[in-house]
């Protein structure tokens, strides 16, 4: 009941932004604020701590390309900072979820489609180059904390092409309902993967007594356009998984 309140208040002033935005850049900047205010607030409410380790200068553009285990690493990224995120066309599709993501500022590609998404890509170089900081997933889905999955690698050549870094981060849990590290036990409670319904999922995360998640940003990544994208897609991916802290299947007695 609480998080639907929250959702419709969310829903109702990122309305007003956009009635009474016209810019486009502007309503996209005010969006982006808008979310990182909202998923504040939410992380609060719910006992959410986001511990924050390098964070980079706020007025620096940048690819931040980062590991996803589910919508509380969306929840915790968007929380430092105002961000514009990548998601997939389909989202944008879907009841609820679409009017979220588009009151959160997203940037929607269609991955399935070659000439699209060369055209998003120009998006994304766009909004690079006008001095936002746009979060990719390359994993294109999110996982069940057992690993990361390689790294779909067209999207993340926009960083090349707008003359900006690509900065890495990895999300780990440090902490659940008072107990250290990610047990599996408490999986299907944090990640949203297979078959978990997105509001299984809102349920499942909700009804913790608490979290600890951290994200940490690593070393910034300069890339050219003439660079061999597999190449570079591959060594942010090591980075990112030499810091990643995969569920514990240990059991517990």
């Amino acid at each position: 009941l609480i998080f639907i309140c929250l959702l419709i208040c969310f829903l109702i002033s990122g309305f007003f932004i956009h009635l009474f935005t016209k810019d486009l850049e502007r309503r996209k900047r005010r969006f982006s604020v808008h979310g990182t205010f909202w998923c504040r607030f939410c992380c609060r409410l719910f006992r959410i701590k986001v511990i924050v380790k390098n964070q980079p200068q706020e007025d620096k553009p940048g690819l931040l390309v980062g590991n996803h285990l589910g919508f509380i690493d969306l929840l915790a990224c968007a929380s430092v900072q105002p961000n514009l995120f990548v998601t997939s066309r389909e989202m944008r599709e879907t009841p609820v979820l679409g009017l979220i993501t588009e009151m959160a500022g997203c940037i929607y590609v269609e991955r399935r489609s070659r000439s699209n998404i060369l055209k998003e890509l120009g998006e994304m170089i766009d909004y690079l180059r006008k001095g936002f900081r746009v979060v990719l997933y390359p994993e294109a889905t999110s996982t069940n904390g057992e690993g990361v999955f390689p790294f779909k690698r067209t999207l993340m050549t926009a960083a090349a092409h707008a003359g900006v870094p690509i900065i890495p981060y990895v999300f780990n849990f440090r902490e659940i309902n008072g107990e250290p590290g990610f047990q599996l036990k408490y999986r299907d409670s944090v990640c949203w993967y297979g078959d978990i319904s997105f509001v299984q999922a809102i349920w499942n995360a909700f009804s913790l007594k608490s979290l600890v998640c951290e994200v940490e940003f690593l070393s910034p990544v300069y890339t050219k356009t003439d660079d061999d994208r597999a190449v570079v897609a591959d060594a942010v991916r090591e980075m990112i998984v030499a810091k990643f802290n995969p569920v514990d299947k240990t059991e517990r007695f």
